[in-house]
């Protein structure tokens, strides 16, 4: 029975809510699609330490369940998700200017010493704090906000505007990051001998000058306060304010096992014990790009950050088509289940991947965009179903327990990927002394990766069926908006 007072979420509000999701992928195209690129391509650092950095948000992840616990049981200021939420995207709007101002310092010719790299860590530490804080209390605001009907509509639509923050975000810092025409600009390597004044140094590659430390120091501070004022008034006004003690929300009849009793289930039974070696290695994988793409077109063929940071307006743009596309095809053709979703996902992304690497080892301009194109199909129909095969895989009764561990697996496994990329490219540039080399390398090992993860893949699905696989009553929702953030 349907009490009376169940939440009711609109189409609008769920439209405004939604738009918290476009500054999120806003926020990821500003970390790993601008601001890696110019330390890594521009400013000539190492990718490893650029990619452990960025890659913290990941592993810091489990924070964020303690964040989720501390607002299901207590309310702070009157409110139980809005502080987490406000608190964890404040510090991220405060991380991303503190990163653009370390970064613009760099440009200028200042050292990158000691305080600069400890600014520099500082801001990205407060960013995967301010991730971990908000992303699992912004999913706990959309499940009170809706009825239990209403949650795939809601997660649905927050989830495309995660991939418009992609495509958006990708056009907007392109625009602010023009290029510059001046003839008397500095060379790359004059970028760090001369402290000169900040109106006359401009950050050059060989493919010429680029943008001014000044224009690289406003995109990051626009960039801030636009994801601020998204993330502010998204949720502004969507939890009312409430007094006293908080009722547990714990089912009376929920079964008491311990989590190492879940994680020993989950290794016991064949099925699961492939699923989790397909999430793991695929999300590595997947995800070993997402450092190095960027800086592969600007080092490989001297693209400029302006092209370059519009990348993810191409692939989220397809991951939003392969999204829509699959899922109405999969409502209408019954054989196209998440196993085969994920298969063609992963094949597209193999695919991807040696175009890639043949792109790098040949010097082939030509190979990048089609690359891109079949990037965001990959990802969009992978998610699709490897989302799906969370669901499925998760028993009733345990299913929260079940989808947080795939969640925690899907969130560790990325980090490794992130980080990962990095050092597989300053792996290969150090023993070949070459980025075609090294990023060759790196993707090439990225398709090497993702077509063993099709073989576990293939023995889940050969694993034969019993009445663990049976969640139909799992929360699609859930899983869903808790991989989004």
């Amino acid at each position: 029975m349907q009490p009376d007072n169940q939440p009711h979420l609109s189409t609008a509000r769920n439209l405004k809510i939604g738009l918290f999701h476009l500054g999120s992928g806003m926020a990821d195209v500003i970390t790993t699609g601008v601001w890696n690129r110019i330390m890594i391509s521009d400013l000539g650092f190492s990718a490893t330490p650029i990619g452990l950095l960025v890659a913290l948000r990941y592993f810091l992840a489990p924070l964020g369940v303690w964040a989720g616990r501390m607002s299901d049981r207590r309310a702070i200021g009157g409110y139980r998700r809005l502080f987490w939420i406000w608190l964890g995207r404040g510090l991220m709007v405060a991380s991303i200017a503190a990163l653009g101002l370390s970064t613009a310092h760099i440009a200028r010719g200042g050292a990158a010493d000691a305080l600069v790299w400890g600014a520099i860590s500082l801001s990205l530490l407060l960013f995967s704090l301010g991730y971990a804080f908000s992303g699992s209390t912004f999913l706990a605001l959309i499940y009170d906000r809706s009825s239990e009907n209403q949650r795939g509509r809601a997660v649905g639509i927050v989830w495309t505007f995660l991939l418009l923050g992609f495509t958006i975000g990708g056009i907007l810092f392109g625009v602010l990051l023009p290029e510059n025409k001046d003839p008397n600009s500095v060379s790359h390597s004059e970028v760090f001998a001369t402290a000169s004044d900040s109106t006359a140094t401009v950050v050059t590659t060989d493919a010429g000058p680029l943008y001014s430390p000044e224009t690289l120091q406003n995109l990051f501070l626009i960039g801030a306060a636009v994801m601020g004022g998204l993330w502010l008034f998204s949720v502004l006004g969507e939890e009312r304010r409430s007094s006293g003690p908080l009722a547990d929300q714990a089912a009376p009849d929920a079964p008491k096992t311990s989590l190492r009793e879940d994680i020993a289930l989950v290794w016991r039974n064949r099925k699961t014990r492939y699923f989790f070696w397909y999430l793991a290695l695929s999300m590595i994988f997947a995800f070993s790009q997402d450092l190095i793409l960027e800086p592969f077109a600007g080092d490989v063929f001297s693209m400029t950050a302006r092209v370059t940071s519009r990348f993810s307006a191409y692939w989220g743009s397809m991951a939003i088509l392969g999204t829509v596309a699959f899922l109405f095809l999969s409502r209408r053709y019954k054989r196209l289940t998440n196993t085969t979703m994920s298969f063609i996902g992963v094949a597209v992304l193999v695919i991807t991947f040696i175009l890639f690497a043949v792109s790098s080892f040949g010097e082939i301009r030509g190979l990048v965009t089609p690359g891109l194109i079949l990037l965001g199909l990959g990802l969009g129909v992978w998610n699709i179903g490897t989302l799906g095969l969370m669901v499925e895989l998760s028993p009733p009764g345990r299913a929260g327990t079940f989808l947080g561990f795939w969640t925690l697996v899907v969130t560790f496994a990325r980090g490794i990927g992130v980080s990962g990329g990095g050092i597989l490219r300053d792996l290969g540039f150090q023993i070949g002394g070459s980025f075609t080399l090294s990023y060759g390398t790196a993707f090439a090992i990225g398709a090497v990766g993702l077509a063993i993860s099709l073989w576990t893949l293939h023995q889940m699905r050969t694993s034969p069926v019993d009445a663990f696989t049976d969640s139909t009553q799992a929360d699609t929702a859930t899983v869903l908006a808790a991989a989004m953030d």
